[in-house]
């Protein structure tokens, strides 16, 4: 028999990436979001987490083997995303906690368990990269921590397996998404090579000469599976990046090769891209108009505030992964192999010319 999963915010580029995963290797998909997932193998679960009782009655028939967290919300204070977020995975693993039964719930935070939340990111007393799991939190209010305070205490009163998975910048395929650096540097360089303008690095001086890492969506899909299915990875929290570093100095270059641009010099200033495209939309519109894209809306795919959180930090950043070397996990991916391939199906779909 089939093993059933349900992935939380199927629509995105992590969620997306393990449902297309699972679907591969033979396992039934319940995909849950607020609009209706339209995805082929995966039955749609329309609901809202922020409503607890709609939630219940969404996930009243559904009896997954395991369940995977993709979802989040940003509000404007990390208090409210404390507490939109928190409740939003208590009203989840509420719902299903009739069962009763072993199922492993897996949860998808980032770095910045490490790195610190919205407000304070990349600010005051961090712990020294390469960051490890065991270096635990910080003294700073953050809602990765309510979503894994909720977590534990759902899995002591259920009796669930857990597994915790941290990615640095995810590179991945997903439209409307809030955290979208492939694609916000794909639209930023398309919009670079139609007016002329410089394709010049937008962060900070520390990020184009330090040394950095990323994550592949597929990679952390496969990580998410593995946890599932291994006993030893079972109530672990992991590190999840490609296993490759990189300066952006020589990352920026093979961006824009890819694009028939030449990388602009970088003289150590940053330009953040929230500036540098706000006045784009109608040039976006009018490239996708010309070139028949599917999406005229740039705002739907560019989240610059977030590429310039990540290209703008005044400190180095590097994840450590040995726990899940030694576990046994050894996936790897080439990180500008993980840009190009996103280039490619964004070209393939129609989403850039």
């Amino acid at each position: 028999m089939a093993k059933t999963a349900l992935v939380a915010g199927v629509t995105g580029i992590n969620g997306n990436a393990i449902a297309r995963l699972l679907i591969e290797r033979g396992w039934q998909v319940h995909g849950l979001s607020r609009s209706p997932a339209r995805m082929d193998g995966v039955q749609p679960v329309p609901a809202d987490l922020q409503d607890a009782a709609a939630t219940a009655e969404a996930l009243k028939d559904i009896d997954p083997d395991a369940v995977f967290v993709t979802t989040w919300l940003r509000r404007d204070t990390e208090a409210e995303n404390i507490r939109v977020n928190g409740s939003m995975m208590r009203n989840l693993l509420g719902g299903l906690s009739k069962f009763g039964r072993p199922r492993h719930v897996a949860l998808v935070t980032g770095l910045k368990h490490y790195l610190g939340p919205f407000e304070a990111y990349g600010r005051g007393r961090l712990p020294h990269t390469p960051f490890r799991e065991n270096q635990g939190r910080l003294d700073v209010a953050n809602f990765y921590y309510a979503q894994e305070d909720e977590l534990f205490e759902a899995a002591a009163r259920d009796g669930f397996s857990w597994s915790v998975h941290r990615p640095h910048t995810v590179i991945g395929m997903a439209v409307g998404n809030a955290m979208n650096m492939g694609t916000t540097l794909a639209v930023y360089a398309t919009l670079c090579r139609e007016t002329g303008r410089p394709f010049v690095f937008p962060g900070s001086a520390v990020q184009w000469n330090g040394l950095t890492d990323m994550t592949d969506a597929d990679l952390l899909a496969e990580h998410l599976l593995w946890a599932a299915d291994t006993k030893s990875a079972h109530d672990e929290a992991f590190n999840v990046v490609n296993g490759d570093v990189f300066r952006w100095r020589w990352m920026w270059g093979r961006i824009a090769h890819w694009f028939g641009l030449e990388p602009a010099p970088f003289d150590g200033t940053p330009r953040p891209l929230e500036g540098q495209l706000s006045g784009d939309a109608d040039v976006w519109r009018g490239i996708a108009e010309r070139e028949g894209l599917v999406e005229p809306d740039l705002s739907r795919l560019a989240s610059p505030w977030h590429t310039d959180a990540d290209l703008g930090r005044p400190i180095e950043v590097l994840t450590d992964m040995s726990k899940r070397r030694i576990l046994g996990f050894t996936g790897y991916r080439q990180t500008d192999a993980s840009f190009f391939d996103l280039f490619e199906r964004l070209r393939a779909q129609r989403l850039i010319p």
